[in-house]
Parts: C-alpha cells; sequence; structure tokens
C-alpha cells in the first residue's frame, strides 16, 4: 500500500502542475493586462514584480485547491453516498488547516462528516479515509434533543442546552461512561463548540439511534447534544476515529464563523506540498 500511496502522490502531482500550466496564462493575463503609468526605474520594477507575484501564487493555489478537493470528492464517490460537494469542501478546508496546525494525528488521514442540513431519518455521518480514498462507514446519527425534531435547526454552545454545536473537533481518547463505551470529543472552534467537553459531548451508542426506531416514530431519538451513533456500529467507529482525527458537524447557522475555514491558507499548504516548497 505504501508503493501505491507514492503513486497516487505522484499522479497528483502532475495532475497540479497541468492545472497550474493552464491556469497561468489567464491568472497572469489579470496582471498584464493593465499597462504601466510610467517608466518606472529597475528597483521599483522589481518591487512591482513581486508584489504582483504573490496574488498570481495565491489564484494558482486556490486553482490547484479547488481542482484537488473536487478529485478527492470524485473518487470517494460522495454524491452517490449522499454528501453534498459543498459541505465536503467546507469539511476538507478545515481538515487541512487543523493538519497546518498540528492539531491532528499525522499517521491517521481519516475525516469524519456529520450534516445535520439532513433530517435524521437519512444517514448523514461519513467517516472518509483519505489516504485510501475509501469511505469506510456511512450511517444514522442523533443530534441533541433542543436542536429540533427530525431536522436540527439550533445549535448551542451552553451548558443544559440539550442542543447540537456546530464546528470542527479533534478526538481524543475513549472511556467508559453512562452511555458505555464512549470517544471524548475536544471541540476547536471558539464561542461554537469549545464548550464540549464542560457539556460532555461525546460520540457513544443509543439504542434509538436505528432504522426501528425511524419506522415506529418517524424520525430518530435525540441525544443531549451528543453525536450518537447505532448499537451495531459505535464500537467499530470509535475504534476507527479516535486518537486525533478531524470531525465536523456541519448545520444550517448564518452565525457560525471558523477560523479553519480559511481557504486561502488550505491552497497555500495544499498547493505547496504539492509542489514541494514551502508554505
Amino acid at each position: 500500500m505504501e508503493k501505491q500511496s507514492v503513486v497516487h502522490r505522484l499522479r497528483l502531482k502532475v495532475k497540479a502542475r497541468r492545472a497550474v500550466r493552464r491556469a497561468l496564462p489567464f491568472v497572469a493575463s489579470l496582471f498584464l493586462a493593465t499597462p504601466l503609468a510610467a517608466p518606472v526605474t529597475t528597483t521599483a520594477a522589481r518591487t512591482q514584480s513581486t508584489s504582483a507575484t504573490a496574488p498570481v501564487k495565491r489564484a494558482l493555489a486556490k486553482v490547484m485547491f479547488a481542482q484537488g478537493t473536487r478529485q478527492v470528492y470524485n473518487e470517494l464517490k460522495l454524491s452517490e453516498k449522499g454528501l453534498s460537494f459543498d459541505v465536503f469542501e467546507k469539511a476538507y478546508t478545515g481538515y487541512m488547516n487543523l493538519r497546518i496546525q498540528g492539531k491532528l494525528n499525522d499517521q491517521r488521514q481519516l475525516l469524519t462528516v456529520v450534516d445535520f442540513n439532513l433530517p435524521s431519518t437519512e444517514k448523514r455521518l461519513w467517516v472518509l479515509d483519505l489516504e485510501q480514498k475509501t469511505v469506510l462507514f456511512n450511517t444514522l446519527v442523533a443530534h441533541g434533543h433542543n436542536s429540533g425534531e427530525n431536522m436540527a435547526t439550533n445549535f448551542s454552545n451552553q451548558n443544559e442546552s440539550n442542543m447540537s454545536s456546530l464546528g470542527f473537533y479533534v478526538t481524543d481518547t475513549e472511556y467508559y461512561g453512562k452511555h458505555g463505551r464512549s470517544l471524548k470529543l475536544d471541540g476547536v472552534d471558539q464561542g461554537y463548540n469549545d464548550n464540549a467537553r464542560d457539556r460532555a459531548v461525546v460520540m457513544h451508542g443509543a439504542d434509538y439511534v436505528s432504522e426501528d426506531f425511524i419506522r415506529q416514530f418517524g424520525r430518530l431519538g435525540r441525544s443531549l447534544g451528543c453525536p450518537a451513533l447505532p448499537m451495531d456500529q459505535y464500537a467499530q467507529i470509535i475504534d476507527a476515529v479516535g486518537g486525533g482525527t478531524c470531525l465536523f458537524l456541519n448545520g444550517n447557522s448564518p452565525d457560525y464563523q471558523s477560523q479553519y475555514l480559511n481557504t486561502d491558507l488550505a491552497a497555500s499548504a495544499f498547493a505547496a506540498a504539492d509542489l514541494g516548497e514551502s508554505v
């Protein structure tokens, strides 16, 4: 598998460089189309050239990152699995930025996405192996009791709110609590989910997360804010994602903002890695 991974990265680099060559004439023309107002000295010309290079490189990095994100999405066949590209793009951007900041386990290239824009009756959790380009799990997941009935529409970071909290999390260690085997989560979005530890927001199994429950009540049961999982899968999911991997809870909240959705930073790191340059 190591050789396949190396070959895959080399192929990505070739495709990225092709994208750069295709985009360069267009992007560069944006800066070359505007004539200089007057002759400039050699020093001024060098300064102007340097100042023009930075926007070109940023634009090229964005082209490469957009193409790379779409490629990963297509390779994982996520459209067939019900995960929209817009949600994946946000999750992947945050994943990249968390890796840049050293907040994730370098040995575990996993990304877990939950889309609370979907009803609880749909399989709205995906565990993605970004190295092997496979979907490890696609299953049901519950939201908080006060976040809504079948649809989660309200979110909170407050104690005893019994709501889900949106944003990026980093998984930690497991423990045995009132729900049995559970996985601790660290919320990294200040003001949105950084109170997860105090609220005991964790991954755990629950018997109200099942197709039988949906048939009986028309929706899943609800947690006190935890992303609760089906009893027949929660242990395997905890085994897979524990120990420093990325979890992203998406939802329809116009107030939500995150430093980890910085596309410029993620694109710069992505392009630098593919081209063998420093960030």
